[in-house]
């Protein structure tokens, strides 16, 4: 007699995919193999060196019109300390106009330059400039201006800056003077020694 085909399909199904131990201990070992081999493959995706690029990190920045000079420059101002302490030799000679203009602004001011600002000897450009006024120009050297970033805070102190500024507006037709640092102040000993001196140098007064 045969056996109901019902019955088996019902054990069957109470039964499950497992039926021996050895089914039993191949699934234990993959359900514990298949995972690990996936985390492998994970790790050596992120550390390797070929992942596929979207689009180029050159063609990324030509896309928004970023070179990679003021890129990194961003960068490096990001990255700079917030309140670093300068030390600077305050008995240093002053660095000429020319020579800071040739070390920090002969990128942007010099010849070809860039367009919009104003170059050496242009004075057709620096005539409206100079109408502003020294300190007006030294102030949108030092703080920025326009497309212009700061200059101030560098190489150079602000008064080098500020030389610079006059060597390249005198350039365009300007008269402003070249500044320099105020003379040394008499020292208070000094002047009080110099009055008893003065004092005793005087004549007495006649009887």
């Amino acid at each position: 007699m045969s056996a109901d085909p019902h019955y088996q399909a019902a054990e069957e199904a109470h039964t499950g995919p497992i039926k021996n131990p050895k089914q039993l201990l191949l699934a234990v070992f993959f359900s514990f193999i298949v995972p690990i081999l996936i985390i492998f493959g994970l790790v050596a995706y992120v550390v390797s060196d070929t992942k596929p690029a979207g689009v180029a990190e050159g063609e990324n920045m030509a896309l928004y019109g970023v070179s990679k000079e003021s890129r990194d420059r961003e960068v490096a101002e990001r990255l700079k300390k917030i309140g670093a302490i300068e030390i600077r030799d305050a008995n240093r000679p002053l660095a000429a106009g020319e020579a800071v203009f040739k070390a920090q602004c002969v990128a942007c001011h010099g010849a070809p330059g860039i367009p919009g600002a104003p170059h050496l000897n242009d004075a057709a450009a620096w005539g409206p400039r100079i109408g502003q006024g020294y300190a007006v120009l030294l102030e949108h050297a030092l703080k920025g201006k326009g497309a212009m970033p700061p200059q101030g805070g560098g190489d150079f102190e602000d008064l080098e800056i500020g030389r610079a500024v006059v060597y390249l507006a005198n350039s365009g037709g300007s008269k402003f003077p070249v500044p320099d640092r105020p003379a040394a102040a008499v020292p208070a000993e000094a002047a009080s020694g110099a009055a008893p001196a003065a004092s005793a140098a005087a004549p007495a007064p006649a009887k």
